[in-house]
């Protein structure tokens, strides 16, 4: 079907999600609370987050583990982890059965009240070596890189049938040049047409999903058009918009700034995260609280935080639970929390689990480190609510290191498409999984063969066995 702006259709098939903006700053970019509601899901109270996904599931949590012990209520997961056999074979998530409500959600096995938004690319993305083009972007599946056209993602749209989907966007990881950025808000807004044109269809149409545009991370005169037709011809149709760079705030046209933002760069500390929250930005994916689990790091910073003391230094951001100092402690891991890790276990049996590659470390240091970043995101709308958000975030500044600490152990092995290669020469991202014992392999290659009817005594000083008292 040609595409209508949203004064010429149905006004019932727009907007699935509902948000309200509770409390805004006096300024124009400033802090300001909101509700995001979807029909048979949680509420959520921004600013807030949506917990990254790999294959839909967080990573190190089951999903009754995530029911259980945290309070995650969103989660983003991104369609190039599903279609690593797209060409060839049908990807099994395609294969399930139409009559579910979002055959997404239930090949995934989420929970019901759990908001699921889809998108295209991982966050953070890696880049591709192939340019994307007028009806393709560049991705990374877990065999390679590969294209999603943009027909195919809306298919996908209308078959999985998430809640939200964010619509493809043609950003680059470098500065891109004077050609570039034309293509770029002409290729973004095509594809935001083929994706609307494909939710609105009256026989594969999926009016239950809520679709959020991207803003482009270039400046506001540069995508000046793409802008405007968002104002003219998308408007009520979209029921948010992606950032994928916090200053990109600032490019919002006034007429869209009552819409949820969510921010999808990667913002490496929460210094970085309260300063996009400082803009009015209403949710975020945050890679760095999975990146310090993986790293054996547990996070330990609350907000507002009581402020440094006379002459002390900063305070880490989080606790490398690799070291060895703390094979005998038997405190929690960060005093204070009530998460489930820390009511249940303590710092001597992590560093265990850790040291011994054991599984169950990383989920207890999951569970520990997103209910952290559930009670700093519970802080901040306290704050906002109390009109004390700068006050706080300039006490937090001064009370944390700038920084995460640096990873120290070896975290779980990391496939291909979860990091960009260096080049020829780069160094292994996997230890070796198996080596000789010792210097057993010496001593076999230089021993002879024993005979038929040697005892163990010739055996042992052969280095072929040792006798036990």
């Amino acid at each position: 079907m040609a595409f209508q702006s949203i004064s010429e259709t149905d006004q019932s098939l727009a907007r699935p999600t509902v948000f309200a903006i509770t409390c805004t700053a006096p300024v124009e970019y400033g802090p300001r609370l909101g509700v995001l509601s979807v029909r048979r899901r949680n509420q959520i109270e921004t600013p807030s987050y949506l917990a990254l996904s790999s294959r839909g599931a967080v990573p190190h949590v089951s999903q009754d583990t995530m029911r259980s012990h945290t309070d995650i209520k969103g989660i983003y997961t991104a369609l190039e982890d599903f279609i690593e056999r797209a060409g060839h074979d049908v990807p099994p998530v395609f294969q399930m059965p139409t009559s579910y409500e979002s055959p997404l959600r239930r090949f995934i096995a989420l929970q019901q009240n759990t908001l699921l938004v889809l998108g295209p690319r991982r966050i953070p993305a890696l880049p591709c070596p192939v340019a994307n083009t007028f009806y393709s972007m560049s991705i990374v599946t877990s065999v390679g890189f590969g294209t999603l056209e943009s027909a195919d993602y809306v298919a996908a749209v209308q078959k999985l049938r998430p809640d939200i989907v964010l619509g493809m966007s043609d950003v680059v990881e470098h500065k891109p040049g004077v050609k570039r950025i034309e293509k770029m808000g002409d290729r973004t807004q095509a594809w935001l047409k083929n994706l609307m044109e494909g939710m609105l269809d009256p026989d594969d149409g999926t009016s239950g999903t809520a679709v959020f545009a991207p803003i482009l991370p270039i400046e506001k005169e540069q995508q000046s058009y793409y802008l405007d037709a968002l104002q003219d011809d998308f408007y009520g149709c979209i029921s948010g918009l992606t950032l994928h760079d916090a200053g990109s705030i600032e490019s919002v046209p006034t007429t869209l700034r009552q819409l949820p933002t969510l921010c999808t760069a990667d913002l490496g500390s929460p210094h970085k995260l309260l300063d996009a929250i400082s803009y009015g930005i209403d949710l975020f994916t945050i890679p760095f609280v999975g990146q310090a689990t993986d790293a054996g790091i547990a996070l330990a910073f609350s907000f507002p935080s009581q402020g440094p003391t006379s002459g002390s230094k900063p305070l880490p951001l989080g606790l490398d639970m690799w070291l060895a100092s703390h094979a005998t402690d038997i405190s929690p891991l960060w005093k204070g929390c009530d998460c489930f890790t820390c009511s249940n276990h303590h710092r001597a049996y992590l560093q265990h689990l850790l040291s011994a590659k054991e599984m169950l470390g990383w989920v207890l240091l999951q569970i520990h480190n997103h209910h952290v970043i559930d009670a700093f995101f519970e802080g901040v709308r306290q704050a906002i609510r109390e009109n004390r958000f700068k006050e706080a975030q300039r006490t937090f500044g001064e009370t944390y290191e700038a920084d995460l600490p640096a990873k120290s152990g070896q975290g779980p092995r990391v496939r291909g498409y979860q990091y960009k290669s260096e080049g020829k020469g780069e160094r292994r991202k996997n230890p070796t999984a198996y080596r000789s014992f010792d210097n057993t392999q010496e001593k076999l290659a230089e021993a002879r063969m024993p005979s038929p009817d040697i005892d163990a005594h010739d055996l042992e000083q052969l280095g072929f066995a040792e006798i036990l008292e």
